[in-house]
């Protein structure tokens, strides 16, 4: 299992070394898109609107915006040295509370902890501490530069970091449109509903649940394989070096064209027949 973070945990005089891995992982279905007419791979640029052309990945900055295209651009360096300096606090933690206190909403994502070099025996008293007292612990910690709020509970003898959101990262409900305050429910139809619920009641089995949707776009999939319906996106077609040349010079005509000054027009030359005009005119 691969290790996605190393970092020490602590809580009291306690240090535990340990290391990281995600618990989870996306079993989604992954589409490409592609050109319809030439069934390639469509591509995606980074493109500057101003500038008009692709740009790459070193001259791309930071910034944040904090008006209508007004921008604070950070340093890379700053940057680094910010992460460099939560990074090396160790994880600790800071209060123990009960799992049930915790609303699911608050729940991100979940990491195994296994104990690294010399941890066993403090990861083994952590361990044995939150099951006895059936608590789990709140810590601080910086996952992939961001500081995450954190629990770090028990599940099947193994330790769990479970991120949390902050507090101003879960959206109010009074937001939530067309919410009623309180309904008046008929007393047969809320016993009925009570005794469905009665009904469906079991033990929460993880294995009876199954992504139907998925197995039944995979069994498409190999189906029309199987089938050879399938495609190939073709290689883009090299130009030859004379389009490459006769580009270059049409290019360079075209810049010629808009970058050439625009030759002054002579001052017109008076004649004898508009200098007389001009005289009939101003008698």
């Amino acid at each position: 299992m691969h290790t996605m973070w190393k970092g020490t945990i602590s809580f009291g005089l306690v240090n535990i070394p340990v290391k990281m891995h995600a618990a989870t992982e996306n079993k989604d279905v992954k589409l490409r898109q592609l050109h319809k007419e030439c069934q390639s791979p469509v591509k995606y640029e980074k493109m500057c609107p101003v500038c008009d052309r692709e740009i790459k990945n070193e001259e791309i900055v930071k910034a944040y915006e904090y008006a209508k295209n007004k921008f604070v651009v950070l340093d890379e360096d700053d940057l680094k040295a910010l992460q460099k300096e939560q990074e090396d606090k160790a994880v600790e933690i800071v209060d123990f509370v009960k799992l049930e206190e915790i609303d699911p909403i608050y729940f991100e994502r979940s990491y195994f902890l296994s104990p690294n070099e010399g941890g066993s025996k403090a990861y083994g008293l952590l361990r044995s501490a939150l099951e006895d007292t059936g608590k789990i612990g709140i810590a601080k910690m910086i996952i992939r530069s961001k500081e995450q709020l954190a629990v770090i509970r028990v599940y099947q003898n193994t330790l769990v970091v479970e991120t949390i959101h902050y507090p101003d990262e879960v959206r109010s409900v009074q937001d939530v449109p067309n919410v009623p305050e309180k309904v008046e429910t008929v007393k047969k139809e809320l016993d009925t509903a009570k005794m469905l619920i009665d009904q469906l009641t079991t033990e929460f089995d993880p294995e009876k649940y199954k992504d139907e949707y998925r197995t039944a776009l995979l069994e498409l999939i190999e189906e029309k394989k199987n089938q050879d319906q399938t495609t190939t996106a073709k290689d883009k077609p090299a130009p030859d070096a004379a389009t490459n040349l006769m580009d270059a010079l049409q290019a360079s005509l075209d810049r010629a064209k808009k970058e050439k000054p625009k030759p002054k027009q002579p001052a017109k030359r008076k004649t004898k027949t508009t200098t007389a005009k001009k005289k009939k005119t101003a008698t």
